[in-house]
């Protein structure tokens, strides 16, 4: 029964992805590799289904209940920037300065500074997306190319590996390790930087590989694009002020508290409840700022004002499919972790006698496969796993980093719930365009992983 219990494990891990893979309806394909976990794990039906997968820590209520704000917020920016031309006329602008070919580039460095600022890889794939069909447009750059583009400005190198990140993975190792968030910052800049290089090498190389195939954009069935010939665009100093809200309301309040003003600015009469309110709520109050800079949007755009609550109220049904797809998968990750042979992949991987980084790697890796999920695999491992690497006297910085960046490899396979975001909210197919998203989230961050064991083990902190 044990054999089963595994294969059943293992199988559905693979059905899941072979089923994204194929196109097949994502919220399904969670459910048919749910049942399979169930059946062949003896879990029991009724628990399974409405805890495990739908309420339970990691199921697919809990989390569309805990990011639906986040998602219709960030849906609403997005509309709002798309409908008003906006988005439009910042990527034009941006296109004038530095040239279309670079579309890329400006995707992922745009994507690089929201995310290493703190802000949540949902909100900045909504905040992006509308200014990044522009950009395609113009550089006449496959769609597929975007999501890589962004995958490696939100996905890599700012959420796992460079020191003081404040990305959820980082904070989690920081909060069960004790140590801080640049912990083992040289090894956190090794792996960052082959994370950057590697990625923008590949963008570009599949840049000129695309144009000379004559392969350019194609917009989707809902992607909102504007008549650049015959539309007047809102000038560019003034459709960027929403965007520059968004952030600056993001990231004030965690640089307020980062600088040591606090306190300063208690004993001014200045009250701090505001800032503590946004520093302790990571997904509220991006929330907030997104929809303050909707509002903001409206304000300044006659386009759209007559018409806002039309606008805002399809981009609120814009948040609906992806919000579902995502929380599916997540659901499979919580049947998955009920299950016994869940259990013992975790025994397993800590009782190797592999070197103990090699061991913490592929422990790390396992789970996030599994899971779907680096912060999610990351968490797992460090409430059961960590200790006992910690006795066997691995530094907890060294710990911190290794496990950090180890947990952004395996887990953006096909199955991923961020990936199935990207993919949902692009309007594109893992067939379209998860070779590109797989080579920049899983290969190259599994090779940064690796030169950064390797420097670990020579002493390099």
């Amino acid at each position: 029964m044990a054999l089963v219990s595994t294969l059943g494990l293992l199988g559905s891990v693979a059905l899941l992805i072979w089923l994204a893979l194929r196109g097949v309806d994502i919220i399904f394909a969670a459910l048919l590799a749910s049942l399979v976990v169930i059946i062949t794990n003896q879990l029991p039906l009724a628990d399974s289904l409405a805890n495990a997968f739908a309420l339970g820590k990691l199921g697919a209520f809990t989390f569309a209940g805990k990011f639906f704000l986040l998602f219709a917020a960030g849906a609403i920016f997005g509309r709002v920037m798309g409908d008003s031309g906006g988005a439009a006329s910042i990527a034009m602008a941006m296109v004038r300065a530095m040239g279309a070919e670079r579309a890329l580039l400006i995707t992922t460095f745009a994507c690089a500074v929201l995310t290493y600022g703190g802000v949540v890889v949902f909100v900045v794939i909504f905040a992006m997306y509308p200014l990044g069909l522009q950009l395609l447009r113009e550089a006449d750059i496959p769609k597929r190319l975007f999501c890589a583009a962004l995958a490696l400005g939100s996905g890599t190198f700012t959420l796992t590996a460079l020191p003081g990140t404040p990305s959820i993975h980082n904070v989690i190792s920081a909060s069960a390790l004790g140590t801080d968030l640049f912990a083992a910052p040289i090894l956190g800049l090794i792996g960052g930087g082959i994370m950057l290089v590697s990625g923008l090498w590949y963008l570009e190389k599949q840049r000129l590989i695309a144009k000379a195939n004559g392969e350019g954009f194609e917009p989707g069935p809902r992607d909102q694009l504007v008549d650049l010939a015959n539309t007047k665009f809102p000038d560019w100093r003034l459709a960027v002020a929403p965007i520059v809200v968004v952030i600056g309301a993001i990231l004030t309040p965690r640089l307020i508290a980062m600088s040591g003003a606090m306190e300063g600015m208690a004993e001014s009469g200045v009250t701090t409840d505001l800032i503590n309110f946004a520093n302790s709520q990571p997904i509220i109050w991006p929330s907030i700022a997104l929809f303050i800079g909707s509002i903001i949007a409206v304000l300044l755009f006659s386009n759209v004002r007559g018409r806002a609550l039309n606008v805002m109220g399809n981009g609120t049904q814009d948040a609906i499919l992806p919000l579902i797809n995502t929380a599916a998968v997540i659901g499979f990750g919580g049947v998955v972790t009920q299950t016994a042979g869940f259990q013992s992949f975790l025994s397993l991987a800590v009782n190797t006698d592999l070197p103990p980084l090699i061991s913490v790697f592929g422990s790390v890796s396992l789970i996030s496969a599994i899971t779907g999920s680096a912060s999610g695999g990351l968490q797992i491992f460090m409430q059961t796993l960590a200790p006992g690497y910690l006795a066997m006297g691995i530094e907890p910085a060294i710990l911190h980093r290794v496990a950090t960046i180890s947990s952004g490899g395996f887990d953006s396979l096909p199955h991923c719930g961020a990936v199935v975001a990207m993919l949902t909210i692009t309007q594109l197919t893992h067939k379209q365009a998860y070779k590109d998203v797989g080579v920049i989230t899983v290969v190259i961050p599994v090779a940064a992983s690796i030169a950064v064991i390797i420097a670990a083990s020579l002493g390099i902190q």
